[in-house]
């Protein structure tokens, strides 16, 4: 089986299953379990860090229960916190794996413009008080796109055998008082979105000029880098996967969005 998973990640240690058990992860096989009155561990499309929410995490599980699929989604959510459900149940073939058969994933970034922190959007957006130049961070943000060593973008915990990736979008829009920034790739590093928030951030500020981007890029060091930018408004959107398999690529959520 595979499933898609939404969630809001502030309540939780991230997705990766964890002794404390306050992960989705813990969350998810628990109910699962529940529901499959036996036990069910889960493997996801791509992981995700404290704070981070999820739209349309993708997993698999083995099981010999049969059960019609809108009862894999209502009766999971049944044993689940209001902050997580289950959006689809899909059957898939028995080699699916949700990791390594992910052609793209991609991640929004919301951004609050504004002199005053945000209060009802509280850990749904991350937050700048300065005024935002879009063509600057656009600009930045085209050194990025194609295949580099992204080691100034990594964290010190990254476990990725490689810090070669590729990026094949950055995309920034501008609503109101909110930006969004879309990313799509192939795979990410631990923190690498988060890394180029911040340094896109740098740039939009007025504090660095777009070509600083590519020194950033080129140093292949973390310390050329500006800090790592808030969980908050991080969202994985989700793995797409070869048309054949049928699985969806959009949650209601995703219209929620700015």
């Amino acid at each position: 089986m595979a499933l898609g998973v939404a969630y809001r990640g502030e309540a939780y240690h991230g997705w990766q299953s964890q002794p404390s058990g306050r992960t989705v992860q813990d969350h998810l096989e628990k109910a699962l379990s529940a529901f499959a009155a036996m036990p069910v561990s889960t493997l996801c499309a791509g992981r995700t860090d404290t704070g981070v929410h999820g739209l349309n995490q993708v997993v698999h599980l083995d099981t010999p229960l049969q059960r019609e699929l809108f009862s894999w989604v209502r009766g999971t959510n049944r044993y689940l916190p209001p902050d997580i459900a289950v959006q689809w149940a899909r059957v898939v073939p028995p080699d699916f794996h949700a990791r390594n058969w992910a052609r793209r994933r991609r991640y929004a970034y919301l951004l609050l413009e504004s002199p005053v922190r945000p209060a009802l959007e509280r850990h749904a957006c991350g937050w700048v008080f300065k005024p935002l130049d879009g063509e600057a961070m656009r600009a930045a943000a085209a050194h990025l796109i194609g295949e580099h060593d992204f080691s100034s973008f990594r964290s010190i915990d990254c476990q990725a055998l490689s810090p070669v990736k590729r990026l094949d979008a950055i995309s920034i829009t501008h609503r109101g008082a909110y930006w969004r920034f879309d990313v799509a790739g192939v795979a990410f590093l631990h923190h690498m979105v988060r890394n180029i928030m911040g340094c896109l951030v740098a740039v939009g500020t007025g504090s660095r000029p777009p070509e600083w981007m590519a020194e950033v890029l080129a140093a292949r060091s973390r310390d050329a880098a500006a800090p790592t930018f808030a969980a908050d408004g991080l969202y994985f959107m989700g793995p797409s996967y070869d048309a054949h398999l049928q699985l969806p690529e959009h949650t209601p959520a995703m219209d929620w969005l700015p």
